[in-house]
Parts: C-alpha cells; structure tokens; sequence
C-alpha cells in the first residue's frame, strides 16, 4: 500500500474532532487479540505523547508558532486519549509493563535491521539487549507477585531469557551520549527511526515513573526505579541522535511526517477491525496537520518543505517476531559496554560508568535480586487454566 504524500491531503484541522464516548469507547481483547495489536497501541500512545511533549517544548520557544502549536496539540492530545483508552480494563499494570517491553524489543529490532547508518543500527541493537533483560526481570516480577507466566501476554513471539544484566547497564552522563545524525545527509528512515525509538522510551520511562510507587511488594517498587532509571538513560541515549541544529519547525515537521509513516504502518497490518478504523482515521488526522505544518515552513522560513519530504514513505514497520536477530546480537554483543559516544569491549569500558554504577549498585541490584530463583519455563501460562469437565 503506497501513499503520496505531496498529494494526499488527508482531513483538514477544522474537520478534526471528537467526542468524550469516542474518546473513552471499546477496547481490544487483551487474550482473544494477537499481541501485536496491543504493540501497535503502545507504540502510538508513545508517538502522540512525544508530538504533545515536543508541541508544548516548542511554543515555549517560539512565540509566533504558539497559537498554531496549541492547535495542532488539542488533537493530538485527544488521539492520544483515544489510543490510550484502547487498552482495556482487565489489563494489569504489570501486564502492561510487559507488553511495554515488548513493543520495545521487536519493534527497536525492527529498527535497527532496517536503519541505513551503520552507527546507528548499533545504537539500537545496544538498547534493545537491554530491553531485552527488563522483559526477564519483569517476567520474574509477575511470577513473583501474581504467579502468572508472561507468555500470556506474549503469545510465544518473544523470548524470556537475560539480556545484558541490568544491574550493569548502569552508566554515567557522559558515556549516555550518542553522535546525531547529519540533517543535511541522513536519509528520512533515520530521521524517522530516531523519533520513533525515542517515543517508545519516553513513554515507558514516564509509565514506570507512575506506577512504581502503586505497588506495595518492596522488590517490585526497587525493580521499577532501577529500570526507571535506565529508560531515562535510553531516552538520553535516542534523543542524541537526533541532529540538534535542526530547525524548530523542521523537527515538528518530522515529528508529523513520523505520526504519518507509524499510523501508516500501523494501518497496512492490523486485523482488529475496530483499531484498523482508528489507524486509518489517525491516519488522514496526521496527513492534514502535517500539510498545515508544510504550509508554515513555505510561509515563516520561507523553505521547500518537499526538500525534507519525499513523494513516498520508507518501508513500514514490520509487526512481527524479530527472534532470530535478537538472539543473534545477544550471542555477539552483549559484553559491548560504552566510552563516551563509542561502543568498545568489556574491558575498555568508562571508568566514570564503573565508578557509578559500584555506587548505585551499593546496597545490591533489585533485577538480580528479583531472579535469583526464577527461571522461565515456557508452557506455565496454562497451569491455571481451568479445564471443564467432559459430560
């Protein structure tokens, strides 16, 4: 499914508006849907809270570009509501964290296959192994808390097994750094991929911020504070890729063209009929601001918006298990450790990072705690099934 982008217009802002019962209606099936669809909504409340945290950055900057700006952000805040509000009810907090780390890993998987820069690609492949570990440290939470396995949620696309140990994942600012893409040079795929990735982060970071403190078992409130603070690392991690000499309104016009390809990606593969309406509804919602942020380029910088938005979209996300290729880099770059900016083996790494993390790691590491008696054994999702008797 292709898409013009200088030509399709989608719906104009003035067009673009709800209801409370639209914005708080039905809900997918966290059992009876394929665990993908929840990935998609994760992913998209991601992206639409990124486009209102960096609506409300750029109006404290920019006082001409404020009214327009807070236009623009009423919607997105209301598709955010309304992506958000697709999780249901009986989805648990832990639950959700799980299927927070999933989206991370597949689709930052995803990511860095398909990214055309070589250093980039290797970001994404060192934060995705770290991922990888939150999801078997959290697996080990809800065993412990729940006793329910985590393929529940998972459907069997995504493996349980460490990553690299959180517990050293720990690192100072200055090793948390990244060298940004060139914005004259880089294709719009790593434009795209940086805001994608760092959407996903950001969000887990403020999710896992808020729910913390709403469990009582003390594990669990240590375990969400450590990996809290990794996500922060990682939202400093992708944020750096981005080229800061960008332009305000060229940043918000990647950040619309970015809603575009992800709703778009979202829209080719989804089979739940009821989030398949709202991708192609979002869908034409994004095309419609991201020509109204075209048209202000033309009229306050003065700039071809064309010269950083091509006729067609990359290549969409593919929504589907990225197995091999996560357990492929686990076998060859686990050990990798940071230095500054760089990726270097485990015994060059930072000095600053291994002073930091023996300080925070001072009275123990709540990930290793967490799994000092758990292992993953697939299959234990139907222990506590009930079977009706056969009459």
């Amino acid at each position: 499914m292709s898409l013009d982008l200088r030509n399709e217009k989608g719906v104009p802002l003035e067009r673009q508006v709800f209801t409370w019962r639209e914005l708080a209606g039905p809900t997918y099936s966290k059992l009876d849907d394929d665990a993908f669809a929840r990935v998609r909504v994760i992913l998209m409340n991601g992206v639409e809270a990124e486009a209102v945290r960096f609506s409300h950055a750029c109006a404290r900057m920019n006082r001409d570009l404020q009214l327009p700006l807070a236009r623009v952000r009423r919607i997105e805040h209301h598709q955010q509501t309304l992506v958000n509000w697709l999780n249901p009810a009986d989805q648990s907090p832990l639950e959700t964290t799980i299927g927070y780390e999933q989206t991370a890993i597949e689709v930052t998987a995803w990511v860095a296959q398909a990214e055309p820069d070589p250093y980039l690609a290797q970001v994404y492949r060192f934060g995705m192994l770290e991922d990888f570990d939150h999801l078997y440290r959290f697996s080990a939470l809800m065993d412990r808390v729940t006793g329910q396995d985590s393929n529940n949620i998972l459907q069997s696309y995504t493996d349980v097994r460490p990553g690299r140990p959180t517990s050293v994942e720990h690192r100072a600012p200055e090793d948390e750094l990244r060298r940004p893409y060139n914005r004259n040079t880089a294709s719009l795929l790593s434009k795209l991929n940086a805001l994608t990735i760092v959407s996903a982060e950001h969000q887990v970071h403020d999710y896992y911020m808020n729910i913390g403190p709403q469990f009582a078992d003390p594990v669990a409130r240590m375990l969400y504070a450590e990996i809290a603070s990794i996500e922060e690392q990682h939202v400093t991690q992708y944020e750096c890729l981005a080229d800061p000499d960008e332009t305000w309104l060229e940043k918000w016009l990647l950040h619309e063209c970015n809603e575009v390809y992800t709703y778009w990606s979202c829209l080719g593969q989804e089979s739940n009929p009821l989030l398949k309406s709202v991708w192609d509804r979002f869908l034409a919602y994004e095309l419609g601001q991201m020509h109204f942020v075209m048209d202000l380029m033309r009229q306050i910088e003065k700039r071809d918006p064309e010269m950083l938005i091509p006729e067609s979209l990359p290549d969409p996300i593919k929504y589907e298990s990225q197995r091999e290729f996560v357990r492929k880099t686990l076998a060859n770059e686990v050990d990798l450790r940071t230095n500054g900016p760089d990726f270097v083996p485990l015994d060059q790494e930072s000095e600053l990072s291994m002073e930091y993390r023996a300080q925070v790691n001072t009275d123990g590491s709540p990930s290793e705690l967490i799994t000092s008696d758990y292992q993953f054994t697939p299959g234990t999702e139907l222990e506590n099934v009930i079977v009706p008797p056969i009459h």
